[in-house]
């Protein structure tokens, strides 16, 4: 078995007791990344190799007598959806604004053949639900995005029959629970009845802070466990290997690891202030200084030019959040504390004889003035 974050397996447990799940948390926080590792897991099996303690025959190995054996992983087990199933299949979807009933559950959809007319189409929801009613069948169903098609609209009817106490049982037959809901049937195209079954599970994942989206409705959200992430200043200090550290920043930096602590501090700083001004959901996570494809470089210059491309990425969230805002993103940026030293300036200027405000200075970050922004932005 492979070695799992401890947020997949809480997910996994959250899975098996109420079988949908719902991520959301701030961008750069890892929900991408959590959907394909609970997906792994959600395949892998609840057993591990371990050294035999004596000669055990295996008949169905290639080894007759083995020098490993398989044995149970408990901890996994008790929390693994669908135990005992053995078909086990991955179905992915990601919702936009185009997305539509017919993607998801089933529908009509224009021919593609050339010729005129309609033909019946199974929808992701449809066929994991479908592949999870066969015999030792299990489904995971993956939604990334989900609040940025429209949701409701989406699901349609099977919002009502996606909650665990209202599908079918174990061996597909109904319970006085059991919420059936219509839809055309993709083999006849007829209008038939249909419920989910017991081990379809579906986890999804959302940006609150996507200004592009509107809200999802209270009864589509109460039919999901929540599962929120935040920024998780620890992992990116086990990235750089840096310790707690509590101490005041260096006037200029003395090595790579400063420059990296300067980064931290600052983006915590930067959250906070967001929290106040905008809301929790409104912060940036810790993934903005992750570079994925390489580690973090030790050498000092190196680590500020790395350090000011990401750079870019933090100041694009901070003008997206306060856009047409100048006084907040300066609040945010620290500008308004009165730093002497700081790289980024608030002025008064006139347009039309209308008094305005400008940031002076966001265009002229570079490796050269990074670390003093840095620790201008996260002091006070």
């Amino acid at each position: 078995m492979a070695n799992y974050s401890d947020e997949a397996l809480e997910i996994l447990g959250l899975l098996k007791r109420r079988k949908n799940v719902l991520l959301s948390g701030p961008p750069g926080c890892g929900k991408s990344r959590l959907l394909n590792e609970v997906g792994h897991a959600f395949i892998d099996a609840p057993v591990t190799s371990v050294p035999a303690s004596s000669p055990v025959l295996v008949p169905e190995s290639p080894v007759a007598i083995p020098r490993e054996v398989e044995s149970e992983d408990e901890d996994f087990q008790n929390i693994w959806p669908a135990e005992g199933r053995d078909e086990r299949k991955i179905f992915k979807t990601v919702f936009h604004q185009q997305t539509k009933h017919r993607e998801f559950v089933s529908g009509l959809s224009p021919l593609t053949n050339g010729e005129s007319g309609f033909q019946v189409v199974s929808g992701t929801l449809y066929r994991a639900s479908e592949h999870a009613k066969l015999q030792g069948g299990a489904s995971l169903l993956i939604i990334d995005e989900i609040n940025r098609g429209p949701a409701v609209q989406v699901f349609g009817g099977s919002i009502a029959g996606i909650e665990p106490e209202k599908r079918l049982k174990e061996e597909n037959t109904s319970t006085i629970n059991t919420q059936y809901f219509e839809l055309l049937d993709p083999e006849t195209g007829d209008i038939i009845e249909y419920a989910l079954p017991q081990h379809l599970y579906i986890i999804a994942a959302m940006n609150q802070a996507d200004t592009s989206v509107e809200p999802l409705d209270v009864a589509f959200l109460r039919r999901w466990a929540p599962y929120r992430l935040k920024p998780n200043y620890g992992v990116l200090r086990e990235y750089f290997t840096l310790e707690e550290n509590d101490n005041d920043l260096p006037s200029t930096p003395e090595n790579a690891s400063s420059v990296y602590e300067a980064a931290i501090k600052a983006l915590s700083a930067i959250n906070n202030r967001i929290r106040l001004g905008k809301g929790k959901e409104f912060q940036l996570g810790h993934g903005v200084f992750l570079t994925n494809d390489k580690a973090p470089s030790m050498e000092l210059d190196k680590a500020l030019e790395e350090v000011t491309e990401l750079w870019g990425y933090v100041q694009e969230h901070i003008e997206e959040v306060f856009f047409g805002d100048i006084y907040g993103m300066a609040t945010v940026l620290n500008v308004t504390s009165g730093i002497r030293s700081h790289p980024i300036q608030l002025q008064e200027v006139t347009f039309g004889g209308e008094p305005r405000l400008d940031l002076q200075g966001l265009d002229e970050i570079d490796n050269q003035n990074i670390y003093k922004l840095l620790k201008a932005v996260s002091e006070g």
